[in-house]
C-alpha cells in the first residue's frame, strides 16, 4: 500500500457517529488485580508459572500474586518483557510514582509483526524505545474512559487512535482482547498487534508522493486564501483525509489548470469535503453509514462490491483503493474520485 495523504481543513472537531451499527460494542473480558507494578505483571507473565497452572499459587509462594489473571495459553508476554527490559522501560512500569497504561501485544502479535526474540535484541535501542513508548500513555486509562473515537498522545509523543465501535474497542488496527488488567501504578489492555509509530503528518506524506501533486496543488492554493488548509492539517489533530489521487481529479474534469482558475475561498468547501474530524479505520466502515465531513455535509459509505464512498454532488461512488495509511496527526484512505458537496 502506498503512502499517501491529504491537507485539508481542519475545524471545530465533530465526532463520528457511526450509523448503521445494529450490534451493540461488546467489550472484552477484564481483569480485577491491583496488587502488582505493571512492571511485574508483565514480567510475572513471561513465566511458565500461572494462577491458572498452580491454583494456590498466590497464597503458596509458588508464583507471582496475579499473572495478569489468564492463562498462559491464551496469551504470553516474554517478547514484550524482553524489549522493555532492554530498554529500560520494565523497571519504569515498576515505578509506583505515576500511573501508566500499557496496550500489550503478545508474543503472537510481535511474532506477526517480525519481530522475534531475537529480533528485539538486535534491532537499535532507540528504535526499540520508539516502538515501545508508542504502546504507553502516562495516565490511567480504562477501558470505561475510552472515548467512542479520538486520539491520545502516548509517551513517545505520538497519537495513537482509540475508538468503539460494533466490533469492539481497538488502538489503530489493533484489537483489545482484554481489557482493565489493573495494577497499582495503572491497567494494562492487552492487544493483537504491535503499533508501530508513524513518522509523517498528512501534509508531508501527501507532499512526498508525486501521484498527489494535484491535490497538493490544490491545498497550498486553497492556503492562500482565508484559511490555512495546509498549516491546520500540519498541526495537531486526529483527522481521517480521503485523498484523491491525480486520475482522480482528473475524473472528474478537474486538472491543474482548472485549479489555478479556481478562487483560494472556493476550493475550501470542496476539500473539507473530504475530512472527518476523528479517526475512522477501514475496520470501522459500516454499509450504508453517512459520516459528517468537515464543512459540507454528508458522505455515504457501501461496502457491497468493495468499499466505497460517494458525495451528494457525484454520479458515480468513489472507490477506497487503499486504507489505513497512519499518520502523526491523522488516517488517510486512498479514493479514485474527488467528492463533490
Amino acid at each position: 500500500m502506498k503512502r499517501i495523504s491529504m491537507l485539508l481543513l481542519a475545524i471545530p472537531l465533530f465526532l463520528l457517529v457511526l450509523s448503521g451499527c445494529q450490534k451493540e460494542v461488546e467489550a472484552p473480558k477484564t481483569a480485577d488485580s491491583s496488587t502488582e507494578s505493571i512492571g511485574k505483571l508483565i514480567q510475572a507473565s513471561s513465566l511458565e508459572l500461572s494462577l491458572a497452572d498452580v491454583p494456590n499459587a498466590a497464597n503458596s509462594g509458588q508464583g507471582p500474586s496475579n499473572p495478569l489473571a489468564f492463562a498462559r495459553s491464551n496469551a504470553k508476554f516474554s517478547i514484550l518483557t524482553v524489549a522493555l527490559a532492554r530498554t529500560g522501560l520494565l523497571n519504569t512500569l515498576m515505578k509506583l510514582d505515576q500511573d501508566y497504561t500499557l496496550f500489550a501485544p503478545t508474543d503472537e502479535a510481535f511474532q506477526a509483526a517480525g519481530l522475534s526474540a531475537t529480533a528485539v535484541t538486535q534491532l537499535p535501542k532507540d528504535a526499540l524505545s520508539a516502538i515501545l513508548l508508542y504502546h504507553v500513555v502516562g495516565a490511567k486509562v480504562p477501558a470505561s474512559a475510552v472515548p467512542a473515537a479520538a486520539g491520545v498522545t502516548t509517551l513517545n509523543g505520538k497519537q495513537i487512535y482509540v475508538r468503539k465501535n460494533a466490533n469492539g474497542v481497538f488502538v489503530n488496527l489493533a484489537q483489545v482482547t482484554l481489557a482493565d488488567v489493573m495494577a497499582k501504578n495503572g491497567v494494562v489492555h492487552v492487544i493483537n498487534q504491535v503499533l508501530m509509530p508513524p513518522t509523517k503528518t498528512i501534509v508531508e506524506t501527501a507532499v512526498g508522493n508525486p501521484a498527489f501533486s494535484t491535490l497538493v496543488q490544490a491545498v497550498l492554493r486553497a492556503s492562500t486564501g482565508s484559511t490555512n488548509v495546509a498549516g491546520i492539517l500540519s498541526g495537531p489533530g486526529a483527522f481521517t483525509v480521503f485523498a484523491p489521487t491525480n486520475a482522480g481529479f482528473e475524473a472528474e474534469g478537474i486538472t491543474p489548470a482548472v485549479i489555478s482558475g479556481i478562487a483560494p475561498d472556493g476550493l475550501t468547501p470542496i476539500l473539507g469535503y473530504h475530512v472527518i474530524g476523528s479517526p475512522v479505520f477501514s475496520i470501522d466502515l459500516v454499509n450504508g453509514m453517512m459520516p459528517t465531513m468537515l464543512l459540507s455535509g454528508k458522505t455515504t459509505i457501501t461496502l457491497n462490491g468493495g468499499a466505497k464512498i460517494k458525495g451528494n454532488g457525484n454520479s458515480t461512488a468513489s472507490n477506497i483503493v487503499a486504507t489505513d495509511i497512519i499518520c502523526t496527526n491523522g488516517i488517510i484512505h486512498v479514493i479514485d474520485r474527488v467528492l463533490l458537496p
